[in-house]
Order: structure tokens, then C-alpha cells, then sequence
């Protein structure tokens, strides 16, 4: 279900990297992750100051990045929450499906020479050195973060309200509320499973190991850090919960409304063998 494509085609064509100095970050920089929509059209988006465009980053602010995901997502680095604003303000005509709650997550990361890439219990990211690809592979973490985050938000509410009527269902035998109940039921399954059909592809390497192979062990840190892979696979199963769900109240409908089907056609045949012996009764007289 989480299988389709990330921010690119996912061929084996690697990212492209922009030659533009990096703002000069400190020894400890805020990376912060904000799920603002559905989609984010980066088309034309580029600029003088873009540093790459697989996921499309260019510096924001003062002295800060702005990485921005086609999947809804936006990664600002080093701005100040004036800064951030100004960013989200910007692309606010190429948001689609804007949500009025937004996911955030943030992140510390520090500069550590004397550390490998590494991220330690309850502390921060460590990175040995601030680069393009360190940073992205962060932004990339985060954004899959938050929109898991908000998925798993979608599907437990779905969940939550399917649950009484399982229950209701299995005591008395019965679908409460009738046949709107059930539609509404299985549309919220099936709105669930359409919003997420076109989501981040977790499961999948960034574009950025392409070029950098050597970063891979701190991207698989990254992952195990935010459960990138657990959350996946127990979204998937919850998915798979909501489809089952959506079949078998369509197969319940489907089924009473066969029944009342035969029924009119048995009421139908005993009112037309009423009527001929009512005419055989009267041709009698």
C-alpha cells in the first residue's frame, strides 16, 4: 500500500547536486519538518540559490535551507520561526489539500569531528561534517516521519469507528444505523486507502545515496532512530484491516439487499398466483 513513488521516478538516475555554497551553519543547527498539505507542486520552483533539485532544497532566510517535498512535506534548516514563516508563505498557492492541523517534528543536529554519524539515545543527530547530503538525508528522515505520523493519525480514527459496529454487529446480528451507516463506513476505509495510495515510499533509499554510498549507515541510523520501517510495516497491516473492513460491509450490503430482492420477487409470484386463482375462482361463478 506505501509502495508507490517517493518525491522522484526512483530510477537509477541520482540526485542533482548544485554547486551553491552552504550557509555557515554553527556547531549545532534546528532542522524542522512541517506536513502542510496533500501535495506541493515544486514545478518552476527553481532558483539561482537552489542547491539541488531531487528533493528541491535552496537557501532560505538569513542564513538557512528550505527543502521542500512534492508529497506535502517542507524542511526548514537553520531559520528562525519568522524565517519559516516567510518560507510557507511563499508556497502557499502550489499547496494542495492543505490540511488545517499540521504534523511537525524537529531535530537537533550537531557538529562533531571527533564522532563518526551517529545518533546517541535521547540526544542529538552527530554529523562529522555539515554537507549537502548529511543535511538532506536528515530533511528526508523527518519528512517521512511526519507523514507517517499523520497517516497512522487517519487510519486509527477510521479504525476507531469501525469498531463499535464490528462490536455492535457481532452481539445482536445486526448492522446498526442501516444502509447510510454502512456507506459512511465504507467511505471513510476507502477515503483512507485513496489518500495514501499516493504517499512516501519509506521502504525506499533517497536519491542522495546515489552520489553518496558512504552516507548509507548514517541514513539506516536515521531509520532506526524514527522506526521508519516498523511504522511502515504496522501501517500496512492497519491498511490491510480497513480494506478487509470495507469488503465485508460491502459484501453485508450487497447480501440484505439481495435478500430484500428475493423477497419482492417471492411476493411478486404469490401476488400472481393470488390474482389467477382469484380469476379462476370468479370464471368458477
Amino acid at each position: 500500500m506505501l509502495d508507490t513513488l517517493r518525491d522522484s521516478s526512483m530510477t537509477a538516475a541520482p540526485a542533482v547536486m548544485k554547486t551553491t555554497k552552504l550557509p555557515a551553519f554553527g556547531e549545532r543547527v534546528t532542522v524542522r519538518a512541517i506536513l502542510v498539505g496533500d501535495r506541493i507542486d515544486t514545478a518552476g520552483l527553481e532558483r539561482s540559490d537552489t542547491l539541488s533539485s531531487l528533493p528541491l532544497a535552496f537557501r532560505a532566510g538569513a542564513n538557512g535551507i528550505a527543502v521542500v517535498f512534492r508529497y506535502g512535506v517542507v524542511v526548514m534548516i537553520g531559520l528562525t520561526a519568522l524565517e519559516e514563516d516567510g518560507v510557507l508563505s511563499g508556497l502557499k498557492h502550489r499547496i494542495f489539500g492543505a490540511f488545517a492541523v499540521r504534523e511537525e517534528e524537529s531535530a537537533q543536529v550537531e557538529v562533531n569531528t571527533e564522532r563518526e554519524d551517529q545518533i546517541p539515545p535521547g540526544g542529538p543527530i552527530y554529523i562529522r561534517a555539515v554537507t549537502l547530503e548529511r543535511l538532506l538525508l536528515v530533511a528526508y528522515a523527518l519528512a517521512d516521519s511526519v507523514v507517517l505520523a499523520h497517516d497512522e493519525r487517519d487510519v486509527a480514527r477510521v479504525l476507531e469507528q469501525t469498531e463499535p459496529f464490528a462490536r455492535t454487529l457481532a452481539e445482536k446480528g445486526k448492522t446498526p444505523g442501516g444502509r447510510k451507516v454502512i456507506l459512511k463506513h465504507i467511505g471513510n476505509a476507502l477515503l483512507v486507502q485513496h489518500r495514501l495510495s499516493g504517499r512516501v515510499a519509506v521502504a525506499e533509499d533517497p536519491d542522495v545515496l546515489w552520489d553518496r554510498p558512504d552516507l548509507n549507515r548514517l541514513y539506516s541510523r536515521l531509520k532506526d532512530e524514527y522506526e521508519l520501517a516498523e511504522r511502515v510495516e504496522g501501517l500496512n497491516r492497519k491498511l490491510t484491516v480497513v480494506a478487509d473492513t470495507a469488503q465485508a460491509l460491502t459484501d453485508l450490503m450487497n447480501t440484505e439487499r439481495a435478500l430484500w430482492v428475493e423477497l419482492l420477487i417471492l411476493f411478486l409470484i404469490a401476488f400472481s398466483i393470488g390474482i389467477t386463482f382469484y380469476q379462476m375462482w370468479r370464471g368458477a361463478y
